[in-house]
């Protein structure tokens, strides 16, 4: 839940609620044995079962991403940090459902930057599908280099993700992204 939805459901102040959820954290934090953390993803508070113990649980517990939104996930991967606008550029209109989905998962975090939303995966997404890093800029990395293995572009690969649907994946130029950095960086 986000702090602001904590806040309405408990009538408390918001700064109360957020120091609140930050001495939780702390608390179970300085807890050795325990298995689960707060973790703050995107603005929302969850409860998850510490990252090195997640491998102990069986595969029924482990949250399904759904096979639409795998073709939106790998591209932001493979592109990170990219605009909101190049992934509706590559996907179509869709691509605002599915990254609103990806977030609300915790699975990418979108900040505003201008007009659009900057997007990047998080420590979640990372630990989902399997990345030994999980700084953004490393995670891309990776992502490019098991698509290398396969032989595949970010299109081919997104395209691969979601083979049911007819999806026309239009290619990102990393032209335009430098461009883009560039622009921003001024």
């Amino acid at each position: 839940m986000s702090t602001s939805e904590l806040t309405e459901l408990l009538g408390k102040p918001n700064n109360e609620v957020e120091d609140a959820l930050n001495n939780l954290k702390a608390t179970i934090k300085r807890r050795k044995d325990c298995a689960l953390q707060l973790t703050n993803v995107s603005g929302r508070w969850i409860f998850e079962v510490r990252p090195n113990l997640s491998q102990y649980l069986p595969e029924k517990f482990k949250a399904d991403i759904p096979q639409r939104l795998l073709p939106a996930a790998a591209l932001i991967a493979y592109h990170q940090p990219m605009s909101q606008a190049q992934l509706v550029d590559m996907l179509g209109q869709r691509a605002y459902d599915h990254v609103r989905d990806l977030s609300n998962r915790g699975l990418i975090d979108r900040r505003r930057d201008g007009l659009t939303r900057r997007l990047t995966t998080t420590r979640r997404f990372a630990e989902y599908f399997g990345c030994p890093e999980v700084e953004f800029r490393k995670v891309r990395t990776w992502f490019r280099e098991e698509a290398s293995k396969m032989g595949l572009n970010s299109a081919q690969l997104a395209a691969s993700l979601a083979p049911d649907e007819q999806m026309i994946i239009s290619e990102f130029s990393e032209s335009d992204s430098t461009e883009e950095e560039l622009q921003n960086t001024d």
